[in-house]
C-alpha cells in the first residue's frame, strides 16, 4: 500500500481548459515522473470551465489516484492565470510548481526546478531551450519580452513559459492579493527574495490547439504592463509635453512665414496632416488612460475573481479505511 503523507513537499498546479485529447498522455507522463522522485507530492488540476470531456477525465483520474490528486472545478471560464491563483489557494507543499496541460512543458523537467529550489532559491523560472512555437509567436514573444522588461523592470527571460517553481513564502504572499487582473509570473517575481532561472526542454503541443489568440496575447501584455508599472502613463505625459512644445514651435514658424511670405495655400494641407497626427496621439492616450481606469473599475466592484463549483479531494485528516482506500469528499 502506498504511504500517504499528510503534507506534501511538492504541489503541482495545472490549469485545464478543453484539453480532453491530451490529458491521458499528461497523466501517463506526469505521475511516473513524480513517483520516481520518491517524495510526497500532490497534483492539483483546475478545470477552467472546459466545454469538452475534460471534467469527466479529471474526475476519473482523481478516482484512480486520490492519494495525490485534487481537482478544482470552476463554474465558468475565468482564464489561465485565475485558474493558477485558485490552485495556489489549494496547495500545501513547500515547493509549488505550475505546469501547462498541453505537454509543451515536459513533466520530466520538474525535477530540475525542485533541485534548484533546494539550493535556497524561492523563485525558479524557466527558459525554453528550443521553442516549438510558430515563427510569428516566437518573434512576437521575444519583442514583447524586451518591451515588458524595459517598462516593468521585471527580469523574466521567457515570460510565456509557465513551467516555474515558487517557495511557500511567495505563494502565501500571492494568496493575500486580491487583484482582478494580474500576470502570475510577474506577481510572484515581485515577492521573491532570491529568484533565478534555468533552461528546460520544450516540446510541441501533444494534442489540441493553443487557447491564446492574438487578441488574448495582446490583452495579457496589457495586463502585465499596466498592472506592474506606471511607465506607460509617464511616457505619454512626456510625449504630451514634447508635442506641446513642438506644436508651439510650429505655430511660431507658421506665423513668421506668414509675416514674411504672406498667406500660403499649401500650408493648409500641412496643418491637416499635423491635426490628424495629434488626433491619433490623443485617441491613443485616451485608450491608455482607459486601460488604467478599467482596471480600477474592475477592482472597486470587488466581485469574486472566480467561482469554485466543487473540489474533489481527500478528507483533511488523510485517514484511510480498513481496505486502504482513501475516503473521498466533494466540496
Amino acid at each position: 500500500m502506498r504511504v500517504v503523507s499528510s503534507k506534501p513537499e511538492v504541489s503541482i498546479v495545472i490549469p485545464v481548459y478543453n484539453e480532453e485529447a491530451g490529458l491521458a498522455n499528461l497523466f501517463g507522463r506526469l505521475y511516473p515522473a513524480m513517483d520516481k522522485l520518491d517524495l510526497p507530492y500532490e497534483v492539483i488540476f483546475v478545470n477552467d470551465g472546459s466545454r469538452d470531456g475534460s471534467v469527466s477525465i479529471l474526475a476519473e483520474q482523481y478516482r484512480k489516484r486520490p492519494d495525490v490528486t485534487r481537482v478544482v472545478l470552476f463554474n465558468g471560464n475565468y482564464g489561465q492565470h485565475m485558474a493558477i491563483l485558485a490552485g495556489f489557494e489549494q496547495t500545501r507543499g513547500e515547493i509549488v510548481i505550475t505546469l501547462d496541460a498541453d505537454l509543451q512543458n515536459p513533466p520530466e523537467e520538474v525535477h530540475k526546478l525542485i533541485e534548484k529550489m533546494r539550493e535556497g532559491y524561492d523563485y525558479v523560472g524557466s527558459i525554453r531551450r528550443k521553442r516549438q512555437d510558430s515563427a510569428w509567436r516566437t518573434i512576437a514573444s521575444k519583442a514583447m519580452n524586451r518591451l515588458r522588461e524595459r517598462i516593468t523592470n521585471i527580469h523574466i527571460t521567457d515570460q510565456g513559459n509557465m513551467l516555474r517553481a515558487y517557495g511557500r513564502n511567495v505563494i502565501d504572499l500571492v494568496n493575500q492579493c486580491g487583484e482582478v487582473n494580474t500576470f502570475v509570473p510577474a506577481l510572484t517575481y515581485k515577492f521573491a527574495r532570491r529568484p533565478t532561472e534555468i533552461v528546460v526542454e520544450h516540446e510541441e503541443r501533444a494534442a489540441g490547439e493553443s487557447k491564446y489568440s492574438l487578441y488574448s496575447l495582446i490583452r495579457l501584455n496589457f495586463d502585465l504592463m499596466t498592472g506592474f508599472s506606471l511607465v506607460p502613463l509617464q511616457m505619454f505625459s512626456l510625449l504630451g509635453m514634447t508635442m506641446s512644445l513642438l506644436s508651439a514651435l510650429l505655430v511660431l514658424t507658421l506665423l513668421v512665414r506668414r509675416l514674411i511670405f504672406g498667406a500660403e495655400a499649401d500650408g493648409v494641407f500641412t496643418l491637416f496632416a499635423v491635426a490628424f497626427f495629434f488626433m491619433g496621439v490623443i485617441l491613443f492616450g485616451i485608450g491608455l488612460v482607459g486601460e488604467y481606469v478599467g482596471r480600477i473599475y474592475q477592482q472597486v466592484r470587488a466581485r469574486p475573481r472566480y467561482v469554485v463549483a466543487a473540489v474533489l479531494q481527500g478528507l483533511p485528516d488523510e485517514q484511510l479505511d480498513a481496505e486502504g482506500e482513501k475516503r473521498k469528499v466533494v466540496r
